[in-house]
């Protein structure tokens, strides 16, 4: 019998079957047998055995092979750009760490920031810049790296510094028009972006407000090396280093072109040439001191930039803190993060393929009632995306396509909508391992995903804050010249 290519209705059970298996699997690699080191492979392999149970509930209901290898091939090419940005990534740190930019940012943030303040200053320095540029990931990239250095250095917990990082970070792409998921979620429910954009500070602000004020105790309470320790730190960096502002000028350079809009591959590139020549024209007694014995220098400096680019590399120091702060492992370290990637496409694809992700949301829609239902509905479904689709366009362009609809028939306007999918769909991408967004700013910070998931709290509180504001029918808007009794 010839197997049908369309999309079945499969049972809810059915569908929920490989998601259980994946988080069990998922749960075992991390917590009993691996630890972090579960995302250097056995959770690849974990995304790839619930993709195959998927597929055979797929051919269990007649999907052809075909179609659902389709799937999977859009879905890894949807995440192209996003591969080719992590080994630009990679790239870029490596140079800038050779070029001593990395080091003059977290020698220049270790003399301003005081370590009070420290938590929250770079939640606000993260937002302002998300905000301009449009973009978490490119923040994260730049000013996060150098933010998690200068908290290293002031003795806070990595996983602390990157919640505040990511908090600030996600705040200012969520909220930004320059923002292609601001855009994209205005887009499908159908409102205009500045109306949309206006509609969420209500559920957005008092969210990062929260998490600020959080970020702001955590710092009062903060207990990591005192003036003396951040003296012999900063000596030690310009024992190694030369340090310079103009230095700075790189990242400048970057931010400014990502703000023209400028295409983040090519913003990216220039990043790492001009770190290349940084190296060359900043840091010559550097490179003659990495030079191996009777090596000409210009052969020598080649060969060590061309290292920071690709491999593993470290500048040695007299502080083990600044060893550890002072190591990156280029484009080749960022190969267990795209391994990852292409695994959750795999097992993402199969999922949209055989009609389980399509059955989740419309049995979420059935079991809530109501305003709040149709809320909550949207909610949970657009973490359930990020968690099985890994990604979070499609968390918000799939979700935002099933429930306009119900949004529409309800009275109520198309911005509750558009709020709900950035509410819930933009951020919470961030909070799952193997979504693109997890993936990536674990490797970029390097701090594991379920380390920093706590302290990301702009991002785990803004899917309860809309439901907060649902739930007591705050701010919810009907839809103009709608007949129904406006909701206050």
């Amino acid at each position: 019998m010839t197997r049908s290519s369309t999309t079945p209705s499969i049972r809810f059970y059915e569908a929920l079957m490989p998601i259980i298996f994946l988080v069990l699997i998922l749960s075992f690699n991390v917590l009993v047998v691996f630890g972090d080191e579960a995302t250097s492979g056995p959770n690849q392999f974990a995304l790839l055995l619930a993709g195959a149970v998927a597929a055979i509930i797929g051919f269990r209901h007649n999907i052809s092979y075909e179609t659902m290898l389709q799937k999977v091939t859009k879905n890894i090419e949807s995440t192209s750009g996003a591969i080719l940005i992590l080994l630009f990534v990679g790239a870029l740190t490596g140079t800038w760490l050779i070029s001593g930019i990395i080091p003059t940012m977290v020698y220049y943030g270790l003399k301003l920031l005081n370590p009070t303040v420290f938590l929250a200053s770079s939640l606000i320095i993260t937002a302002l810049v998300s905000l301009i540029i449009g973009s978490s990931w490119s923040t994260t990239a730049t000013v996060g790296i150098a933010l998690i250095g200068i908290g290293k250095a002031l003795g806070f917990p990595p996983p602390m510094v990157a919640g505040a990082v990511i908090s600030g970070a996600y705040f200012g792409d969520k909220m930004s028009p320059l923002s292609d998921t601001t855009n994209l979620a205005s887009a499908v429910a159908g409102v205009d972006l500045y109306r949309h954009v206006r509609y969420m500070m209500y559920t957005t602000i008092p969210t990062i407000s929260i998490a600020l004020i959080i970020f702001i105790i955590l710092g009062l309470s903060h207990t990591g090396n005192d003036i003396h320790n951040t003296r012999a730190l900063l000596a030690d960096i310009k024992t190694s280093f030369f340090i310079h502002p103009a230095l700075l000028i790189v990242p400048a350079t970057v931010i400014f072109l990502i703000i023209k809009k400028t295409p983040p591959l090519v913003a990216l590139l220039a990043g790492v040439l001009l770190g290349g020549l940084a190296a060359l024209f900043f840091q010559k007694n550097l490179l003659l001191n990495l030079l191996e014995p009777n090596q000409p220098y210009y052969t020598g400096a080649y060969k060590n930039i061309m290292k920071a680019v690709v491999w593993d590399f470290n500048i040695k120091t007299a502080n083990p803190i600044l060893n550890e702060l002072f190591s990156s492992g280029g484009m080749k370290g960022m190969l267990s993060t795209i391994w990852l990637i292409i695994s959750a496409m795999f097992f993402g694809g199969i999922m949209e393929a055989i009609g389980a992700l399509k059955k989740i949301s419309e049995t979420l829609l059935a079991k809530f009632k109501g305003t709040f239902g149709l809320f909550a509905s949207t909610d949970l479904s657009c973490i359930v995306f990020n968690a099985t689709a890994s990604d979070q366009y499609l968390a918000i362009v799939v979700p935002g396509k099933m429930y306009k609809q119900a949004f529409d028939d309800a009275g109520l306007a198309p911005e509750n909508l558009s709020r709900t999918l950035e509410d819930a769909g933009t951020v919470t991408s961030v909070l799952v391992p193997w979504n693109t967004g997890g993936a990536y700013n674990a490797k970029v910070l390097g701090v594991p995903t379920e380390s920093y998931l706590i302290y990301a709290v702009f991002n785990w509180l803004s899917p309860v804050m809309t439901l907060i504001f649902a739930y007591f029918k705050i701010k919810i808007k009907r839809r103009e010249n709608d007949e129904l009794k406006k909701i206050i």
